[in-house]
């Protein structure tokens, strides 16, 4: 008998064998079923978000810089809850000054706050970016319904909106039945002149561009009673000057300002620093679920352990036949590593139906490195607590065998 057509006679047996034994099988492979399913549910939530922010901070545009107050850098670190935490300092002379520099295209401030939106259908609570007209020029954002606020409706402190597709669609039913209603905001009338178009978002599992209201910041100006600023957006015409404009930025705020009231971050240093921090996550919850792998696998000795025992006879009798130690090894490692595949790929399908239920609420993203990594995982599960069982079996003379029964 050739080498593979003994393999394939093994592989086959204990096929059989676990066919034979159904219940035994399904619950044996329950604890790498879970332990498969944790790891990838997990690990796609973290790749979901990640690629969720990338996707978030690239629709911006790589030419864009971001002024904060404070040090959102430290150490080299940044630190994404210091735009929060810090009170808005900068005011429309800091704008104007970063206007007159050459290498601008266009600038605009940001106020930022959370506001009660009251529409036809809801009552939610929504970001709310208070602005000028450049606003929607640097975060690349595009018209779907209606219009934009111009310099005109600044200067008249006009009370109008413009709604992020989200809003639009849980306050109004559509962007287009959002155009020329009224939205109350914190008990104020305001009226709906236009409507963003979707950029992708997660659904109401975590704040999207597309979750976002923006108002004029003269006409809101009760929002912002101080008048100041939490954010400057600015662009540059030309990307390689990123850099020098970084610089420049600093150089205009700096005559106002102390160093640590302010701080310059391109796009790429928030999301290069956003995607670390993701990782590092995404590398702890998987290294939390995989616990539960260890646990699978444990069990899955022990059931091979008794396996072991309740054969005995037939592993006489095989010996006794002219059965190797080897052929004896390769049947049971065979079998243990089969039943961490069957839990691996049921681990799998588990893991695919959820993301399909959380899908609408929360980005998640399966791919084909996850599928292969789990299924080798739950191959070498089998592989590694497979060993002791069968190496026990394999070590069996007839004579003891057979006594031992």
């Amino acid at each position: 008998m050739s080498e593979l057509t003994e393999f394939k006679y093994l592989i086959g047996f204990a096929v059989k064998d676990l066919i034979k034994n159904k219940t035994r099988t399904f619950l044996t492979s329950l604890g790498i079923l879970i332990g498969i399913s944790s790891v990838v549910i997990l690990n796609s939530l973290g790749l979901g978000l990640k690629k969720y922010i990338e996707i978030q901070f690239k629709s911006l545009g790589s030419n864009l810089v971001i002024v904060m107050p404070g040090k959102a850098f430290s150490g080299g670190n940044f630190r994404p809850t210091s735009m929060y935490q810090m009170n808005p300092v900068f005011d429309e002379k800091d704008i104007r000054n970063i206007e007159k520099n050459s290498l601008t295209q266009v600038v605009a401030p940001a106020f930022v706050k959370f506001l009660e939106f009251k529409g036809d259908l809801s009552t939610r609570t929504y970001e709310t970016v208070i602005s000028t007209e450049n606003i929607f020029t640097v975060l690349n954002s595009e018209l779907d319904q209606g219009l934009l606020f111009n310099r005109k409706d600044i200067d008249k402190r006009t009370k109008i909106a413009v709604l992020g597709s989200s809003p639009a669609q849980k306050l109004f039913g559509s962007p287009a039945n959002s155009i020329g209603k009224t939205v109350k905001i914190n008990n104020q009338s305001y009226k709906v002149i236009g409507v963003l178009k979707s950029k992708g978002g997660a659904g109401s599992g975590i704040e999207s561009i597309d979750d976002h209201v923006y108002l004029p910041y003269k006409g809101a100006s009760s929002f912002n009673p101080d008048k100041k600023f939490l954010a400057i957006y600015a662009k540059t015409s030309n990307q390689d000057n990123l850099d020098k404009y970084k610089d420049v930025i600093s150089n205009i705020l700096s005559k106002r300002y102390a160093e640590d009231d302010f701080s310059v971050l391109t796009q790429q240093e928030i999301l290069t620093t956003f995607t670390s921090i993701f990782n590092i996550i995404n590398i702890v919850l998987v290294a939390i679920a995989a616990i539960s792998l260890i646990v699978g696998g444990v069990g899955i000795m022990n059931i091979m352990f008794v396996s072991v025992v309740q054969r005995i006879k037939e592993i006489g009798i095989r010996r006794a036949y002219g059965a190797r130690e080897r052929d004896i090894l390769l049947l049971f490692l065979s079998q243990t590593i089969i039943l961490s595949l069957i839990g691996g790929i049921l681990g799998l399908l588990l893991s695919y139906l959820v993301v399909l239920i959380i899908q609408n609420y929360f980005p998640v993203y399966i791919d084909l490195q996850t599928v292969i990594l789990a299924l080798s995982i739950s191959s070498a599960i089998g592989l590694i607590f497979g060993v002791l069982p069968a190496l026990r079996a394999a070590r069996l003379t007839p004579v003891e065998a057979i006594r031992k029964e």
